[in-house]
C-alpha cells in the first residue's frame, strides 16, 4: 500500500518519527496533532495514514508509539497491539520505534539520522544525568528550542514543523541548526526562557507538609490567561526537587474554567538513581489521568470556585501522598 500522510505528534519525537517515516516510505505531507486531538476524533485518519507518537485512531494504515498509557487504552478498547499495521514498543522515543521498525525491514537510514535518534531518545525521556547535562546546548536541544519557542498561533507553529520534518530527514542536526529559520526560532526561545524563569520565581513553592523539598509546585491558577511555561525549568530554581507538578486552570475558547490540569514530571535528580517512583500509577490511583513513569499528566474537574480550590488543594495532597507512599 502506499501511504500518502504522516499525523504525528507536535514535539521533537513526533517531529523525528515523521522524518523517519517520510525517508523510509517517501511520504511528503504532514499534519501535526497533541494526543486530545486523536482521542475527541478531531483529525480524520484512514488507511493510508500514517500515525506517529499518538494514541491510536479509529482507522490507520500504520501506528508507531511508545506511551505505555496509549497501549493500556488499546487493552480497554478491546484491541490487541498485535493486529494493529506497526508497531508498538516501550523504547524511551517512538522514533527508536521507528528506526527500529523499518531497519528490520531493510531500510538503511544514514548514519546521521540513527545520531539523531540517539539524541531524541534522551530528550523524550528526559534521561540527563545532571543538571548541567540537561542545560548543555547539543544539536539536538537547540533543535528542541526552535520547537518549543513561542508562536502567535499553532498554525503558525505546524507551519514551522512541516518545514522542519524535511530538514531533519535530509541533513545532521548540526547542519540544521545553522538554517535560517531554525536559528531565529532558537533565539527567540532563549528570549522567552528568561521570562519563564522570572514567572516559576513567582509561583512555584513547596507544600507545606513537603519538609523534604522533594516536590515543587508550580501554581499558575492565579492568571487569567494560561502562562506558557516549560516546568522543568524550575529546576534552576530548586535544584534538590525530586519532582515538578504544575497545575492550572484549563482554557475553553480562550475563557478560563474551574476545571484543572496538573502535570508531573521528576527531575534530573532521579535519573541515575534506582527508584521506585511512578508518576503515571499516581494519576491511574487518583483516576485523574495517565502517563508514564516519569511525567504524566491528568484532569479534575470542578462546578465552581470553590469547589476548585477545595479540589486543588486535596488532589496536590493525594499526589504528595501517593509520591511519598511509593519508596
Amino acid at each position: 500500500m502506499r501511504y500518502e500522510r504522516i499525523i504525528t505528534h507536535n514535539d521533537m519525537d513526533g517531529v523525528v518519527s515523521a522524518a523517519l517515516c517520510s525517508f523510509a516510505l517517501k511520504v511528503g505531507r504532514f499534519r501535526f496533532a497533541g494526543p486530545g486531538n486523536i482521542v475527541k476524533g478531531e483529525i480524520p485518519t484512514g488507511e493510508r495514514d500514517v500515525v506517529c507518537d499518538l494514541p491510536y485512531p479509529l482507522v490507520c494504515g500504520l501506528w508507531f508509539d511508545h506511551h505505555e498509557g496509549n497501549l493500556e487504552d488499546l487493552r480497554l478498547r478491546g484491541i490487541s497491539p498485535e493486529e494493529i499495521k506497526g508497531r508498538f514498543d516501550l523504547k524511551d522515543s517512538c522514533s527508536r520505534v521507528v528506526l527500529e521498525y523499518f531497519s528490520e525491514r531493510g531500510v538503511a537510514f544514514p548514519s546521521y539520522l540513527e545520531e539523531t535518534v540517539d539524541e531524541t531518545d534522551v530528550i523524550d525521556s528526559f534521561k540527563y544525568s545532571s543538571i548541567q547535562e540537561w542545560r548543555r546546548e547539543t544539536p539536538g536541544k537547540l533543535v528542541d528550542y526552535s520547537i518549543k519557542a513561542p508562536t502567535a498561533t499553532l498554525k503558525e507553529k505546524h507551519l514551522y514543523l512541516r518545514e522542519l520534518v524535511p530538514l531533519v530527514r535530509d541533513h545532521p542536526l548540526d547542519v540544521v541548526i545553522q538554517m535560517g529559520r531554525v536559528k531565529e526560532r532558537i533565539e527567540r526561545y532563549r528570549v522567552e526562557e528568561g521570562r519563564m524563569l522570572r514567572l516559576i520565581e513567582q509561583d512555584a513553592s513547596f507544600l507545606p507538609f513537603d519538609a523534604e523539598r522533594e516536590v515543587v509546585v508550580l501554581d499558575l491558577t492565579r492568571h487569567n490567561r494560561r502562562p506558557r511555561v516549560i516546568k522543568n525549568l524550575a529546576s534552576l530554581l530548586y535544584p534538590e526537587a525530586l519532582a515538578i507538578l504544575e497545575v492550572y486552570n484549563l482554557f475553553q475558547g480562550g475563557v478560563k474554567t474551574t476545571n484543572l490540569g496538573f502535570s508531573m514530571s521528576l527531575t534530573v535528580n532521579l535519573s541515575d538513581r534506582d527508584h521506585k517512583k511512578d508518576l503515571g500509577e499516581i494519576m491511574r490511583t487518583l483516576n485523574i489521568g495517565d502517563g508514564h513513569k516519569g511525567a504524566a499528566a491528568g484532569t479534575v474537574y470542578a462546578r465552581s470556585k470553590a469547589e476548585m480550590i477545595k479540589k486543588k488543594e486535596e488532589t496536590l495532597k493525594r499526589i504528595y501522598e501517593l509520591w511519598k507512599a511509593q519508596r
